[in-house]
């Protein structure tokens, strides 16, 4: 029994892990895209791509896929495994489903974006440079394909694949269906249990209920994106947001602007705006919520209410509605997101993404960075290079659109509405595992030097047999 890493290997994004059992049986453990830079620690990185391909091994020779849950850097590459001959089933929660077809299919209205400018410049292209250029553009056909093929698998109940694997999925806190996932393997009579803990969430974190206890595993893949760092807001979102909705709107009038993430964040961000209305601790304030997506999400996390914790669900019980409330705006298409330049009482502008990297954010804070009453009120993690991350370390000027801007605008952080385990959350989750029946504990989905501090972090803490693995890197299970 083998297990191969191919994605989140010492980087952060493109989660892809391929278990191989008796009889060549091969599973897929999650299969998303990677958005950080060219590696170059192997030969000829686009080896493949120049025939159209995407994938460093075989796709026709996967028999099972199994998603953890519906972020594209985990389930952004599943279209192109179709397009690719794969032709097995996708196991996921059902909420998980739900939400990875709407990211996909806003992904593949990306990538048409994308081929009709490659194929729009009116010159001809060399066919290995299309290829490299094309193979991973998928369309809505690969996606609708993609969504055939997924069969839902409830929390906590042990689904048997065939007579030597077993899949059982317990939830992590993170998203709306998200899930570590324990896959038992027999091979030569004997039982083998590995563990994938997806992306953890945190405790008592809005909507979402906290991470399920793990089982004892004989090897666990553990994600470690906060594996060197606590979060640093101790204060409760409701007092967070309340105090600078105070600070911004109320005391100074002003607009505040909140870069977020559309599935996940904006649900955690409205419930919490919804519950401050609720109990009268909101003002009379405009809210703009400029995302689609957003209201999709929104949807699909009142319809499976019923995955989220006791607060959230008694809380739909007393008001109906889990994110509505009387001043709130969903602005549908791209005329709306325009018009809101012309509202000029205080408000709140909610849109999309929450790194200030594409979407309608971008015109917002085009139009709105050197307005010294504008606060932009950055609620998570930025990749370095991004204009977020740019304004969450002081930069005095940023880059946009071709446009050259001065911060003037009041720049405020939290990380209270983070959506990933921290330390604490990390070491709690590992601590469920005794070392001596865990033969090895294998950290991927952070960068490097986090996965080195962390290592030490769990050595120190007596387990000895911790492993960054490479990207490509392949271990015997024994």
């Amino acid at each position: 029994m083998n297990l191969s890493f191919w994605g989140a290997a010492r980087q952060v994004t493109g989660s892809m892990f391929l278990l191989t059992l008796d009889e060549d049986y091969k599973v897929l453990i999650d299969c998303g895209l990677d958005f950080e830079k060219e590696r170059q620690d192997y030969e000829n990185p686009d080896f493949k791509k120049e025939n159209g391909f995407v994938f460093p091994f075989e796709v026709t020779e996967i028999r099972l896929v199994i998603l953890t849950h519906a972020h594209v850097d985990h389930s952004g590459n599943i279209p192109n495994l179709i397009k690719e001959g794969y032709e097995g089933q996708i196991l996921a929660t059902q909420p998980t489903i739900e939400l990875a077809g709407l990211l996909l299919s806003d992904s593949a209205r990306i990538n048409k974006i994308k081929l009709n400018a490659i194929h729009g410049k009116g010159k001809k292209i060399n066919p290995k440079t299309l290829n490299k250029l094309t193979a991973d553009l998928y369309l809505d056909s690969h996606v609708k394909e993609s969504m055939e093929r997924f069969v839902p698998i409830g929390f906590e109940k042990r689904f048997k694949v065939n007579e030597n694997l077993y899949v059982t999925f317990y939830t992590t806190g993170h998203l709306l269906g998200a899930a570590s996932i324990l896959v038992e393997a027999r091979e030569n009579g004997k039982w083998i249990k590995i563990g994938f803990s997806g992306d953890l969430g945190r405790f008592k974190y809005p909507l979402l209920k906290d991470p399920q206890p793990f089982p004892q595993v004989d090897y666990l893949v553990c994600e470690s994106t906060y594996g060197n760092r606590t979060h640093e807001t101790t204060d409760s979102p409701e007092k967070v947001l309340s105090e600078i909705v105070q600070s911004t709107l109320v005391d100074i009038p002003g607009r505040l602007i909140i870069p977020s993430f559309s599935v996940g964040r904006t649900q955690s961000l409205l419930y919490t705006l919804n519950k401050l209305e609720f109990s009268h601790k909101f003002p009379r304030i405009r809210v703009f919520t400029d995302s689609p997506m957003a209201l999709k999400s929104s949807q699909i996390y009142e319809k499976y209410r019923s995955h989220l914790n006791k607060e959230a669900q008694d809380f739909y019980k007393e008001n109906d509605n889990l994110f509505n409330f009387e001043n709130l705006t969903y602005v549908p298409d791209l005329e709306g997101s325009k018009a809101i330049s012309n509202y000029y009482e205080p408000c709140v502008i909610i849109s999309s993404s929450g790194m200030i990297h594409g979407g309608r954010i971008e015109n917002h804070i085009l139009k709105n960075l050197e307005n010294p009453y504008c606060t932009i009120f950055m609620i998570g993690f930025s990749a370095e290079g991004t204009v977020g991350n740019k304004l969450m370390i002081g930069a005095d000027k940023v880059v946009l659109k071709g446009k050259q801007l001065e911060v003037k605008a009041r720049i405020e952080k939290t990380d209270v509405f983070s959506g990933h385990a921290d330390l604490k959350d990390l070491i709690h989750f590992v601590e469920q595992q005794k070392d001596g029946p865990m033969k090895n504990l294998f950290l991927v989905h952070g960068e490097e030097n986090v996965m080195e501090d962390f290592k030490k972090t769990l050595t120190w803490n007596g387990y000895q047999n911790v492993t960054i693995p490479g990207w490509g890197q392949t271990f015997e299970l024994v």
